[in-house]
């Protein structure tokens, strides 16, 4: 019952999202990572994600953060069902991987005890933290895996966020939601 009420809320946010022209998306991400920026400044480390064009728009923070002299840091789809980070340096070292997402090419990054802040994406977030992803699973699998889990931060736009997320036992919430 919770995937097909799940599968309703990703229609739903996609239907809205196409509402939104490519420029009004890129206006409303420069609000959302306004927001975010204090979040970020006493991080050392940071895990982020290379948006892809319906999401909130991080390619220019990720530059300004590694400008800043921070860690980056970026999913790489491995197989079906495993993600692992590397360091971002620039857009020179990406290359498209899995589901047409921009990937590092660096090495595994793997002490994740160092990670301040984790950047999480998704289709929606309510104000308890419960989120939406695609629908696969990767950043739940991902943060049940570590020891110490970085404050985490769910990005989105203000119409993703919505009064309830259906939840399972495995999803993650995020600590906030910006």
């Amino acid at each position: 019952m919770t995937s097909l009420v799940k599968e309703d809320l990703r229609r739903e946010i996609r239907r809205l999202k196409q509402c939104y022209a490519p420029e009004q998306l890129e206006a409303l991400s420069q609000s959302v990572i306004a927001r975010l920026r204090p979040w970020l400044a006493d991080a050392r480390v940071v895990l982020a994600y290379y948006s892809l064009p319906d999401e909130v728009c991080t390619h220019q923070l990720i530059d300004d953060l590694v400008a800043e002299g921070k860690i980056v840091l970026l999913p790489k789809v491995i197989d079906q069902a495993t993600m692992e980070l590397r360091r971002y340096a620039g857009p020179y070292d990406l290359v498209e991987g899995a589901f047409g997402i921009m990937e590092p090419i660096g090495e595994p990054f793997t002490d994740y005890s160092l990670i301040d802040v984790a950047l999480i994406p998704g289709i929606a977030f309510d104000a308890q933290g419960h989120r939406l992803g695609r629908g696969r699973g990767y950043y739940d699998r991902f943060l049940n895996s570590m020891e110490a889990r970085p404050q985490l931060l769910g990005l989105c736009f203000d119409f993703q966020k919505v009064a309830f997320v259906p939840f399972d036992a495995y999803d993650i919430p995020v600590d906030d939601v910006v």
